[in-house]
C-alpha cells in the first residue's frame, strides 16, 4: 500500500484509466487535487479554459469524436452549474465524459450555513445531470468510487457520470493501494428467440430500411454487411453519420430517405432512438413492422419494437447476419436509390444560402476531417445534406440542440484529434456563448476553423415570430461586434468571406495555416431559406 491523498488517488485512477488530458478550472475547493493533477504532468496535460462550460464541452467534444474519456474539472456550486449545459448534452449525446468536482466542508454539508459555493444538494443536482454520481468522503474510499465511475460511464449505453469531494478531503492522506483501470460489464449476448423472430421479419421484408444512431458507432463492418445482404438503404440522423460512409451505395440522407420511406416495410434501428421516424417524420407506412438493436433495455420500453435485440450493436447485427446465411440474393437496389439520392441533391439546392456554403465546406474538408455542426440555419441545413465517411467526423449535440455548444466542442474535438483538419460552423448567436475561449485557442494552439455566419439574429426564433406570430418580433434582432477584429484582439488569424466560392479559398487558407482561424460569413438577416420543410416533412400526396 501506498500513502496518498485523495487527490492523488483520483490522478492516478485517471491514468489508469487512460486519461491524458483533463480541461478544467482551477479553484480553492480543487486545490489539493488541481496540484496532484500538476505532480503528474508527464502523463496528464491540464487545458484550463476562460468559462466553466468551455471545460466541459470540450471534454465533449474530445469524448465524442474519439470514444475516450473526456475529463474535466470544476469547483462546486456555480462551476458545476456553469457547465451543467455540457453535462446535458454529453447525457444525451451518450459520450463518456467524467465531472470531477468537489463541495464545501465535511462536516458543513447539509447544515445550509452558507458557504461558499454550497447548494442545497450538490450531489443531487450532480446526479440529476449525470448517468452515475457519488461522493469521496475518504481516501480509502477514493480508489473505489473513481473505479466505479469509469465503470459506470463505460458499461452499457455510455453516459457522464460525476464524482464529488468535500474541500477538506481532497488533501487528506491514507494508506491504499494503487488504483487500476476498471472493468466495464459485457454486454448482453443476443438472445436466440430474439434474433430468429427479427430474422423472420427480415425475410418477410421487401423493402427495408436501417436507421442508424451514436449506438451503431463499432459496427460499421457489421451494418454494411446487413444492408448489402438486404439491399436495404441506410440512413442517419446527426450520431449515427459516417458508420456508413455516404458514399456507398446503399446510403441515403434524410430527404433521401424520406421518400423511400412511403413504401418501407420494416424499419431495423440499430443504436438509435430513431428520432427521424417517429418524433420528425411522424409518418408511419401502413402494416410497417420495426426490429431494434440497442443496448439500453429501457429503449425496448420507451419506443416498443415488433422484436427488440438488447446487446451491442456489433454483437446484435453479427447475429442478425448468421440467422440470415441462408437468405437468397437480392437484386441490387444501387440505381433506385441513386435515382433518390439525385432527387434529394436537386431539391435541398433551393436551400440557400446555406446548402451552397456547406457544399463548399465538404469539397475543402479532407475526407477524414470533422465538422462539428451548430443550433444554426447551416447547422440544421448540414444535418440534410452534408455527407459523412466515417464514424465520429459529425461531431452533434444530439437531442438536447443547445445553442452555443459547437465551438467549444470543436476546440475538445481538436485536442483529441490534433492531426485531422476540424470545421465548426455556428451562428453569430451561438458563437458569442463561448467566444471568450478563442484566448484558450490562442494559447494551446488548438487549430480549429471557426465559420461564424452572421446573420445579425436568431434565426430560427425570428423565422417563427414573422410566420406563426404575425411578425411581433422579441429578442430575436442581434447587434454584432465585428468578428474579425474581435478575433484579432485575441491574436487569432481572421477573415472575411462573402460567397461560397470566397469561403473556398479562404477555408482552404485557414486549414493550412494549422492554426486558431476564425471565418466571417456575412448574411444579410432574413435571408436564409427554412430547412425545416426537410427536417419536418410534409406526408407526400
Amino acid at each position: 500500500m501506498t500513502r496518498m491523498t485523495t487527490g492523488e488517488v483520483m490522478a492516478k485512477s485517471l491514468i489508469a484509466n487512460g486519461v491524458d488530458t483533463v480541461f478544467g478550472i482551477p479553484g480553492a475547493h480543487m486545490y489539493d487535487f488541481n496540484d496532484a493533477i500538476a505532480r503528474e504532468a508527464e502523463s496528464i496535460r491540464f487545458i484550463h479554459t476562460r468559462h466553466e462550460q468551455g471545460a466541459g464541452y470540450m471534454a465533449y467534444g474530445y469524448a465524442k469524436s474519439t470514444g475516450r474519456v473526456g475529463a474535466y474539472t470544476v469547483v462546486p456550486g456555480p462551476g458545476l452549474l456553469n457547465s451543467g449545459a455540457a453535462l446535458c448534452t454529453a447525457y444525451g449525446a451518450n459520450a463518456p465524459v467524467m465531472c470531477l468536482t468537489g463541495n464545501i466542508m465535511s462536516h458543513l454539508i447539509g447544515q445550509g450555513r452558507g458557504q461558499l459555493h454550497e447548494l442545497p444538494d450538490h450531489l443531487g443536482t450532480l446526479k440529476g445531470l449525470t448517468k452515475w454520481a457519488e461522493r469521496i468522503n475518504h481516501p480509502t474510499e477514493a480508489g473505489a468510487v473513481m473505479g466505479e465511475g469509469f465503470k459506470q460511464m463505460l458499461s452499457g449505453r455510455q453516459r457522464p457520470v460525476g464524482i464529488e469531494a468535500p474541500w477538506d478531503v481532497f488533501g487528506m492522506a491514507a494508506d491504499v493501494d494503487m488504483p487500476e483501470a476498471a472493468q466495464p460489464i459485457a454486454a448482453p449476448r443476443p438472445d436466440p428467440e430474439a434474433v430468429e423472430k427479427a430474422a423472420a421479419l427480415i425475410r418477410e421484408a421487401s423493402n427495408p430500411m436501417i436507421m442508424l444512431g451514436s449506438g451503431a458507432i463499432g459496427a460499421e463492418a457489421e451494418v454494411a454487411e446487413l444492408a448489402r445482404l438486404l439491399q436495404a438503404p441506410v440512413t442517419a440522423h446527426r450520431s449515427g453519420k459516417g458508420v456508413l460512409t455516404d458514399d456507398d451505395p446503399l446510403a441515403l440522407l434524410p430527404p433521401a430517405a424520406w421518400h423511400y420511406w412511403q413504401t418501407c416495410d420494416l424499419l431495423i434501428g440499430i443504436g438509435s432512438r430513431l428520432e427521424l421516424q417517429y418524433f420528425r417524420w411522424r409518418w408511419m407506412p401502413e402494416g410497417l413492422k420495426v426490429v431494434r438493436v440497442d443496448i439500453d433495455p429501457t429503449e425496448m420500453v420507451r419506443l416498443k419494437p415488433d422484436v427488440g435485440l438488447v446487446t451491442d450493436s456489433a454483437a446484435g447485427v453479427r447475429a442478425l447476419i448468421d440467422e440470415l446465411k441462408r437468405l437468397p440474393e437480392r437484386a441490387s437496389r444501387e440505381a433506385e436509390l441513386g435515382k433518390l439520392k439525385e432527387d434529394a441533391v436537386e431539391a435541398l439546392s433551393s436551400v440557400q444560402p446555406q446548402e451552397g456554403y456547406l457544399r463548399v465546406i465538404r469539397d475543402v474538408l479532407p475526407r477524414d476531417g470533422f465538422f462539428v455542426e451548430e443550433v444554426s440555419q447551416v447547422g440544421f441545413t448540414a444535418r440534410m445534406c452534408f455527407p459523412v465517411y466515417a464514424a465520429r467526423q459529425y461531431v452533434t449535440c444530439g437531442y438536447q440542440d443547445n445553442l452555443g455548444f459547437g465551438f467549444n466542442t470543436a476546440l475538445g474535438v481538436k485536442v483529441g484529434n490534433p492531426d485531422k483538419a476540424v470545421v465548426s460552423v455556428s451562428g453569430d448567436g451561438g458563437f458569442m456563448f463561448g467566444v471568450q475561449e478563442l484566448a484558450t485557442a490562442k494559447q494551446f494552439n488548438i487549430a480549429v476553423v471557426a465559420i461564424v455566419f452572421n446573420n445579425s439574429a436568431y434565426g430560427n426564433v425570428r423565422r417563427d415570430q414573422q410566420t406563426v406570430y404575425g411578425n411581433r418580433l422579441l429578442g430575436a434582432d442581434l447587434e454584432n461586434p465585428d468578428f474579425v477584429a474581435l478575433a484579432q484582439s485575441f491574436g487569432v488569424m481572421a477573415m472575411k468571406a462573402d460567397s461560397p466560392e470566397d469561403l473556398r479559398g479562404k477555408l482552404a487558407e485557414a486549414l493550412q495555416a494549422n492554426e486558431p482561424v476564425v471565418i466571417e460569413v456575412s448574411i444579410p438577416r432574413g435571408s436564409d431559406t427554412s430547412p425545416w420543410p426537410f427536417i419536418h416533412p410534409a406526408p407526400l400526396a
